[in-house]
């Protein structure tokens, strides 16, 4: 019997060895397929991102925190941010990174425990998506609050 790996950074137990970018591609690929699907496309993108904390630079990790509040606590559309903060965050004026460098990853202060990840999202089926992908989200914001990092 085959021992189950596990994502070093979400801690999501890798199915049949689908990793979590794999179940990132899967998302990817049922918005692809129906693109209603793409109205939750910035949660998914901001909940995957957001348990794989070392893809953002810290400072770009930071902001992604203030847009999970914005998107699940508020009702922020991504059309609102973009007309709020688009100026803070254009490339060619921000004096910060969003993305990870070489030497410079984003990472949580204490140790988060998720209740969900992308792998459960995928586990629910694209017929479940809208729904899956909201949920995923609400329980992040959850998991950050409990475990001090938000």
């Amino acid at each position: 019997m085959e021992a189950q790996q596990a994502c070093p950074e979400c801690g999501a137990l890798w199915q049949r060895g689908s990793t979590c970018e794999e179940a990132f591609h899967q998302l990817l690929f049922w918005e692809n397929e129906d693109p209603t699907r793409g109205i939750v496309h910035h949660l998914m993108v901001l909940g995957y991102h957001l348990q794989h904390p070392s893809l953002y630079a810290p400072d770009g990790l930071e902001y992604s925190l203030q847009l999970l509040v914005d998107f699940v606590e508020r009702g922020v559309s991504p059309q609102q941010v973009r007309e709020q903060r688009g100026a803070a965050v254009d490339s060619r004026q921000r004096k910060w990174k969003i993305r990870a460098r070489p030497g410079l990853h984003g990472s949580w202060r204490q140790p988060v425990r998720w209740s969900m990840t992308a792998q459960d999202v995928v586990k629910g089926g694209a017929e479940h998506y809208f729904e899956s992908v909201q949920q995923w989200v609400r329980t992040i914001l959850v998991d950050l609050r409990l475990s001090g990092n938000l």
